[in-house]
């Protein structure tokens, strides 16, 4: 086709594709410009033969290249304090931090060397780095657990799943004092443990639990704190997304990484639901009992029948996983069990481990406290079962953490599905909000690596190392001013951010420090302090993401100003896990 019927061809296309995007006909604007490129570049090519000689303009622009001021050679103090004052300009003006950081990459390198580096010798030499680095971490195969774990916690917030979830659970805790802030933290646990995803846990809570808590005449700081709080806990209950893409940037290992956010994720949790039932002991007001109904259960009847319903249920996993190691020891070639060194004695005594259950189930507490037990904590069988999968998968060297998104994933369609509410609306909006998670997160990655890279090549990692160090300042000092650092930029930008442009720098200073730890261990330690900083900068005000996301779902009378009131205490707790784990590193190491 000649070049310019192609090229006005190509044109018309464009702006028809811009006009439906901005009419709001995303499916539309999409096969036409799929069926547009496949016609322009397969169907139809254009003759470059026709097309007009571009050697006299390119001549034009190089000779307005020539005529820009040659900056280069400017000392890295001075382009860090630039940078500095760059990247807080440009997001305090609302900048996006992936166009921010693309553009202060510019900016560094044209400082440093000039803008031949930039034009005439870009991609060339040290530069192709860039490329590199890019290419190397979309391409990691661990990488897809992230889009994987956000569709998972997406078809969860759209199904009944955590409904019937919040349901079962307020029937155990309904008449125990704060047992709705109760509920809604144990709730966020276990989703955090499913997806490790916040920001749908936080809108979801606010949703099913803000409104019940309120209109129970609950404190509305205890219910903010509590829905915020315990819906950012999927920064550091694995699996965490916030710990996969830190073990990418650092190339630490992430199984090691959840194994080790393990304990201090669950003192994180624990501190919260120990927070609750001893301020709404010391203060009732803060928590009332709903009014007593005829046929609540009293006394001892619950926690039978809670006792049933568990063993039941762990009756039930001990079977899968019995069934699951009988398959990798006969069929899978699996050399080593659970417990022994053969899979299948593992398996057998799963099995017996279910039937005795199931007997004493039905011999202490009989058919009818059983069935009645099993019917108030159902809505706790379909999490529980995507936990054991996940977790399951992952700790018990059953897959990698990839398969196991994938097999999460799938657990959660089929339960949707068998419980009638799969739908294709649905599936299309679960799919939609990945794809524009999945998109905020790349377009993030893209812009910050370029600009770690470029920071990098200019020597600054280098110079803020040597300026550390050169201090003679004690370890933990040091250490302590990179948490602060964690928390200002925490209440700027993104996690992801900050986890592509600081740890490039932060993380050769902590190696370098005599820690009385190996390298591999100081990895792991620094990851999930950084993963604690990131729960507090969640809450912390300005620009803490938990508060607007609470605020699109809240009554019009909770104000920002009292959603970040009610996240003080909450802030207090996590800055006391951050020192605990500061202080006892071991508590983050111990299982590793």
């Amino acid at each position: 086709m000649p070049f310019y019927p192609w090229l006005l061809v190509l044109i018309l296309a464009i702006a028809a594709f811009l006009v439906m995007a901005v009419r709001g006909h995303d499916r539309a604007a999409a096969v036409l410009l799929a069926v547009a490129a496949t016609v322009l570049i397969f169907v139809l090519p254009p003759d470059f033969a026709t097309a007009p000689d571009t050697q006299p303009l390119r001549d034009q622009i190089w000779a307005l290249y020539g005529q820009l001021p040659k900056v280069s050679g400017m000392h890295i103090a001075t382009i860090s304090i630039i940078l500095l004052i760059g990247i807080v300009v440009l997001l305090a003006i609302g900048m996006p931090l992936g166009f921010a950081s693309g553009f202060l990459a510019v900016v560094v390198l044209y400082l440093r060397f000039g803008p031949d580096v930039l034009f005439r010798q870009f991609g060339t030499g040290p530069y192709s780095v860039f490329s590199q680095r890019i290419y190397g971490l979309m391409t990691d195969y661990v990488i897809i657990s992230v889009p994987l774990f956000i569709f998972m916690a997406s078809l969860l917030e759209r199904s009944g799943l955590a409904r019937d979830m919040y349901g079962s659970l307020n029937i155990w805790l309904s008449r125990t004092r704060g047992g709705i802030a109760l509920v809604t933290a144990i709730m966020a646990i276990i989703m955090a443990a499913m997806s490790g995803i916040i920001g749908g846990e936080v809108v979801l809570l606010g949703l099913i639990a803000l409104p019940q808590m309120l209109r129970l005449g609950y404190n509305q700081n205890l219910a903010i704190g509590t829905i915020c709080a315990s819906g950012s806990l999927g920064t550091m209950i694995p699996p965490s997304i916030v710990l996969i893409i830190y073990g990418l940037v650092t190339e630490t290992s992430i199984q090691k990484l959840f194994t080790a956010a393990f304990i201090p994720g669950f003192i994180l949790a624990s501190f919260y639901l120990i927070y609750i039932i001893v301020r709404t002991q010391l203060n009732p007001s803060l928590a009332p009992l709903p009014e007593p109904r005829d046929d609540d259960l009293v006394g001892w009847q619950k926690p039978v029948r809670f006792a049933a319903f568990l063993m039941t249920l762990f009756s039930g996993i001990a079977v899968a996983a019995g069934l699951l190691l009988l398959a990798q020891g006969t069929v899978g070639g699996r050399t080593s069990g659970f417990f022994t060194t053969d899979p299948v004695i593992d398996a057998v005594g799963l099995f017996v481990a279910a039937v005795v259950l199931l007997l004493f189930v039905s011999v202490v507490f009989g058919r009818r406290i059983a069935g009645e037990g099993w019917a108030m904590g159902k809505g706790l069988v379909a999490p529980m079962v995507v936990v054991f999968v996940v977790l399951g998968s992952i700790y018990g060297g059953v897959t990698g953490i990839t398969e196991a998104a994938g097999m999460g994933v799938v657990a959660v369609l089929l339960f949707i599905i068998l419980r009638g509410e799969f739908t294709w609306s649905l599936f299309y909006q679960s799919l939609q909000r990945t794809f524009k998670s999945t998109g905020t997160i790349l377009m993030v990655t893209f812009g910050a690596t370029v600009l770690a890279g470029s920071y990098s090549i200019a020597g600054g990692p280098a110079y803020v190392a040597n300026l550390i160090t050169g201090a003679d300042l004690p370890p933990m000092t040091v250490i302590l001013i990179m948490m602060l650092i964690f928390l200002f930029l925490g209440a700027l930008m993104d996690w992801v951010g900050i986890v592509l442009l600081v740890m490039p720098v932060f993380l050769p200073i902590i190696l370098k420090l005599d820690l009385g730890m190996t390298a591999g261990d100081a990895r792991i330690w620094f990851g999930i302090l950084f993963c604690v900083n990131m729960q507090v900068s969640f809450l912390s005000p300005p620009f803490g993401p938990a508060a607007f996301y609470l605020k699109s779902v809240a009554p019009p009378h909770i104000t920002l100003p009292d959603i970040f009131k009610g996240f003080l205490p909450f802030i207090g707790i996590q800055l006391l896990v951050l020192v605990l784990i500061l202080l006892f590193p071991g508590l983050t190491l111990l299982l590793v």
